[in-house]
This record gives structure tokens, C-alpha cells and sequence, in this order.
């Protein structure tokens, strides 16, 4: 376990519009207000379409990460999730989880880690900036070479 006592700073309320790319928008706004790192304890909106980590098919190594991604369209959702700073790049590396509704199949939902969607309507964020420890995501190449939130 790795635990490291946070010291916020601004807390903001964010909204995206209407056609957005959600992680370009997230990006944005951070650039915009100098949020280096943080925290979004949640978010709700809808998405037009996304894309999160799932698989159909038998995983060869079940205990490996998923890499794979699935589609999905018009959904309801519900989220949460960090944001590290990326010193290669002086931007964000966001790590969030959704979980979804499909609007079109009686809310049949999907629950996993999101890598992109398009905003439908709106996006409304909670936004909570980590002032210090620098929280960065190396990734560990002893376990899949996953990105790992680290503090200081």
C-alpha cells in the first residue's frame, strides 16, 4: 500500500458541453486553470459515444490487465477518478472510471475504466486540485507495465 496525506487547493464545479471531446475538454480546462493534479470524487453526464476497457472474447491471462476496449453509444453516466502530472509533458494523466447506462437497453449498464467519449448534452464535474505531493503515474514493469498513481 502506498498513502500519502493530501494538501488541497481550489475546488471547482466544470461543465462540459454539448459535442465535447470529454479528455480534451478535461485537458483543457486544467491548462486553463493551471491544475497541475488532483481529484474528481464524481461526475455525472451523458456520452453520445465511449469507448471503455472490456473484452468479449476468453482472456489468455486472466490476471493480466485488459487492454482491449469495447464501444458503446448513448449512455447515462456515472464517474470518479484522479489526476497525476505528467512531467514529460507538463500535462495530466487522467485515470477515470465510469460506470454506464445503456439509454437504448433499458439502462443496461457497463462499469469500467474509460479511454475516450464525445459528451452529449453535458458533463458535470466536481474538480478538487492536489496542491502537494506531486502525484505522477510511472508505469511499473513488474506488474504489466501498468501506469501506478505515486505520491511525491
Amino acid at each position: 500500500m502506498r498513502a500519502h496525506e493530501l494538501t488541497v487547493g481550489r475546488t471547482f464545479g466544470v461543465t462540459f458541453d454539448h459535442g465535447e471531446d470529454f479528455f480534451e475538454a478535461l485537458s483543457t480546462f486544467c491548462r486553463d486553470n493551471g491544475v497541475r493534479q488532483g481529484y474528481i470524487p464524481s461526475f455525472i453526464g451523458a456520452f453520445a459515444e465511449a469507448e471503455i476497457v472490456g473484452a468479449c472474447e476468453k482472456l489468455a491471462d486472466p490476471d493480466a490487465p485488459v487492454w482491449a476496449k469495447t464501444y458503446v453509444t448513448n449512455v447515462e453516466a456515472f464517474g470518479a477518478g484522479t489526476l497525476a502530472h505528467d512531467p514529460a509533458t507538463g500535462g495530466i494523466l487522467p485515470h477515470i472510471h465510469v460506470s454506464a447506462g445503456l439509454k437504448a437497453q433499458s439502462a443496461d449498464g457497463r462499469t469500467s475504466h474509460l479511454l475516450s467519449a464525445k459528451v452529449q448534452f453535458l458533463s458535470e464535474l466536481l474538480i478538487v486540485e492536489v496542491t502537494s505531493p506531486t502525484m505522477t503515474r510511472p508505469r511499473d514493469p513488474d506488474l504489466y507495465d501498468v501506469p501506478l498513481l505515486t505520491f511525491g
